[in-house]
């Protein structure tokens, strides 16, 4: 039986977590001539999310728990609520690799194990990615369901009540689920993340090797909210794009029909390195138990993000993150985080 027969679905973002996992950055070829100042980054959105909730770091060797270690303690965060796992990794986007999780009525907490191929087969080998939800499950013995094809993490985003956004750019692409139709997409979906309603938004922004994920696009930050990545300047690469999700977005209906309010977010200036724009969103942020992860870019308007998000979380700490260095990898802080759900009603 599938997860949605039995009940289960897939909880919004700002429902509670028991925990956040992250797996620790180690591969220079992800920031070339830039790995230097990214464990740093990575401890300092540790020490934001230790305060609330436990933080699960994948290290696949004594030397790699060794560095982060010294960078946690660099960073003020040497905790107890902080704790290793000897799983190794070819990268540091646990968002995509790693699992997802769902719940039942009872506050049973079960796992997703989607297919991962590296955004297409773009960066092999990835083949130790692929097992990280599985390696994960040795040690939490969760009920583990096996959909059978690709998805990552970062190309959905839902409210927990049935609605589900996506891009097309991203999941229709040929590089993932070449054989299945958006009909046979929406099923998986509908199957193993008990979602009821699937909104299709179009392309991502520039830089994107993902292929679009929606989580440097729009985000639920409520049931039937959305803060939506919005360029204002016509002659930026990504104004078309935006304008069209943002179209899209104003026209969509949640699960039970109801109209969503659009909140949109400024984008940051445009970053570049070698010539290739990078995919700076402020979208990218991460909604922990009492903190908000907001990625900034040493900008005024980081500000306008931040100011925006306080309204969007009342109650919640906006933790502004250094991302400049970070989306050098082309990801920011949703793409290196992955929620696991409390147990319990």
């Amino acid at each position: 039986m599938t997860p949605r027969a039995l009940g289960y679905r897939m909880p919004a973002e700002w429902e509670p977590h028991e925990a956040t996992w992250i797996s620790w950055p180690h591969n220079p070829e992800t920031w070339p001539g830039k790995l230097e100042p990214v464990p740093a980054v990575f401890a300092a959105m540790v020490a934001v999310l230790h305060e609330y909730e436990e933080v699960r770091i994948l290290a696949g060797s004594d030397e790699l728990e060794a560095s982060a270690r010294r960078a946690l303690r660099a960073g003020g965060c040497e905790s107890p609520n902080v704790r290793f796992f000897r799983i190794p990794t070819n990268d540091a986007w646990v968002r995509d690799h790693g699992p997802i999780f769902v719940v039942d009525g009872r506050g049973t907490v079960a796992m997703t194990d989607w297919r991962y191929n590296a955004w297409g087969g773009k960066y092999p080998p990835y083949d130790l990615d692929d097992r990280v939800p599985e390696r994960i499950n040795e040690t939490l013995r969760l009920r583990r369901f096996e959909p059978g094809i690709v998805l990552e993490g970062g190309s959905i985003d839902v409210n927990g009540r049935g609605t589900l956004l996506t891009t097309e750019s991203c999941l229709l692409n040929g590089n993932r689920n070449p054989t299945l139709s958006r009909q046979d997409i929406e099923r998986h979906l509908e199957e193993y993340l008990g979602v009821r309603h699937v909104v299709w938004l179009g392309d991502g922004v520039a830089g994107d090797d993902t292929d679009g994920h929606v989580d440097d696009l729009a985000r639920f930050v409520a049931a039937t909210t959305v803060a939506a990545a919005a360029e204002p300047d016509p002659a930026d690469e990504n104004y078309r794009a935006l304008q069209d999700n943002l179209r899209r977005l104003r026209a969509a209906r949640d699960e039970r029909g109801r109209p969503l309010e659009i909140v949109e977010l400024p984008t940051p200036p445009p970053l570049y390195h070698e010539g290739r724009r990078l995919p700076a969103s402020y979208a990218n942020f991460y909604v922990g138990n009492r903190a908000v992860l907001v990625p900034v870019f040493d900008h005024p308007r980081d500000e306008i993000a931040c100011e925006t998000l306080a309204r969007l979380f009342p109650g919640r700490r906006i933790a502004p993150i250094p991302a400049t260095d970070l989306v050098w990898g082309l990801g920011a802080c949703h793409c290196v985080t992955q929620q696991q759900p409390r147990r319990g009603r």
